[in-house]
């Protein structure tokens, strides 16, 4: 086994991994800078992965792929789409203006735990020390701000914990694409599925929910808030099923750390959001976690390698 090429491949999912956090952060925030100008959750959020769809699969046809067509893809862009894009995705954009950016943001941390769990249970990873270790410090940060958050949203109780069953669905659909991931097929060539078949059923959300309008008022505002979202989900989703590819299930699940460490600042910051005590040591702990876990991916690869090469 080419022990460079490892080393490659440990690159694209580090750069991958950096590029869908800030996609993911630029989303939450997106969804509070819409709900600032009016623009409600459903439309926002259906119009823009609408355009995405439409470019990811313009993406495709310019770089020749064909989407797999069999039943086994036709079942893995729905139940993708299920626990990746549409259960995720209208509890954050419902959840943001409850709760608040920050929160949102920060329970994106869960998801390395559950998903290393998941993997273990699957057979799918090996027990590190370092990757466990790299959870623990991650998951104890993120819960210092959930505990903090919890104390200055007493009325929205309800939606903090409907906020958290974001992670769990995170987690199957990480360990979902991996288990079910077409053979021989692109990253290219998957994601405009998985986004298609989300569209599709958020489309029927909104049909069947006579409160839930799809309709959103033709302003320069909403127009480019659209238009801006659908671009950022093309580039999320694109790099995210890259990275599925590269880093395994339970890197990819690291986003969440990333995203909610760049998310809280620029909510605080720009956003006005209340800044909270606990910030500084819950950063602190999720860098120390985040460096951990790729300690321990990086031993793993470099070992994986090794006794390839010896045998």
């Amino acid at each position: 086994m080419d022990i460079n090429n490892k080393k490659s491949q440990l690159k694209v999912a580090l750069w991958t991994l950096f590029g869908t956090s800030i996609c993911i952060s630029l989303t939450t925030n997106l969804a509070k800078v819409a709900n600032i100008n009016g623009l409600q959750p459903m439309p926002f959020m259906l119009w823009s992965l609408c355009l995405s769809a439409i470019a990811l699969i313009l993406n495709m046809l310019i770089k020749q792929e064909k989407m797999p067509k069999a039943m086994n893809a036709l079942r893995y862009y729905f139940w993708s789409a299920v626990w990746s894009v549409t259960l995720p995705n209208l509890i954050l954009f419902f959840g943001v203006p409850k709760v608040g950016v920050s929160f949102v943001a920060l329970t994106m941390c869960l998801p390395p735990l559950l998903t290393y769990l998941g993997a273990l249970m699957m057979g799918l990873e090996r027990v590190s020390a370092w990757r466990i270790g790299g959870v623990a410090f991650a998951l104890t940060g993120a819960f210092i701000l959930v505990a903090a958050q919890w104390k200055l949203n007493v009325s929205n109780q309800l939606w903090l914990v409907i906020t958290l069953l974001g992670p769990v669905f995170l987690a199957m659909g990480n360990i979902y694409r991996t288990l079910h991931w077409p053979a021989g097929s692109k990253p290219e060539a998957l994601a405009p599925g998985m986004i298609l078949f989300g569209s599709i059923m958020l489309l029927a959300f909104g049909a069947i929910h006579a409160d839930t309008s799809i309709q959103f008022e033709l302003s320069k505002t909403h127009i480019g808030l659209i238009l801006l979202q659908g671009l950022v989900f093309t580039a999320q989703y694109l790099l995210l099923f890259i990275l599925q590819k590269a880093g395994g299930p339970v890197f990819l699940s690291l986003i969440g750390t990333i995203s909610a460490a760049i998310s809280v600042p620029v909510a605080t910051i720009l956003l006005g959001e209340p800044l909270l005590k606990a910030l500084a040591p819950s950063a602190l702990l999720m860098l120390i976690g985040l460096l951990m876990m790729i300690k321990g991916q990086n031993a793993q690869r470099s070992n994986t390698a090794l006794s390839q090469s010896e045998a």
